[in-house]
């Protein structure tokens, strides 16, 4: 497999790499947050009647709390998202499916973000980071 295309930077007007910028700078921050306190006891955040092993708990962690420091920077764009995208999955689940949680909810648990941020995930993997990232400058652009 071919690393450098994978993580080349596809072109976009400047108003579609500032917005890219944006929405990983935000997003990014969101997930740091969600992290924070995950990443500050990774194997056991969930508690002692959690439904993962620690390991899972600590790649989930690591994907939140990583990966919006890798969006912010646009590093690893497209492994950061796969991270992501597969902690909203699971986060969907329990949520939608384990729970019953509805989509959106004025006063409780819902799924809302965790859909949404899946797809923020797969918009990433799909068009990248844009020429404002990191990935950008170390990979180059895509042809």
């Amino acid at each position: 497999m071919d690393f450098k295309r994978l993580l080349s930077v596809p072109g976009n007007s400047a108003f579609g790499d500032f917005s890219l910028l944006l929405l990983r700078f935000v997003a990014g921050l969101a997930f740091m947050f969600h992290g924070w306190g995950k990443i500050q006891n990774p194997f056991g955040w969930m508690g002692p009647d959690g439904f993962a092993p620690g390991f899972l708990q600590a790649l989930a962690a690591l994907a939140e709390f990583g990966g919006g420091l890798a969006w912010i920077l646009g590093l690893l764009t497209p492994l950061a998202s796969l991270g992501i995208a597969t902690t909203m999955v699971v986060a969907f689940s329990m949520h939608a499916i384990m729970r019953g949680d509805p989509f959106v909810s004025t006063g409780g648990p819902s799924y809302e973000l965790a859909v949404l941020y899946f797809c923020i995930a797969l918009i990433l993997i799909a068009i990248g980071p844009g020429r404002l990232s990191a990935d950008a400058q170390i990979f180059g652009r895509r042809r």
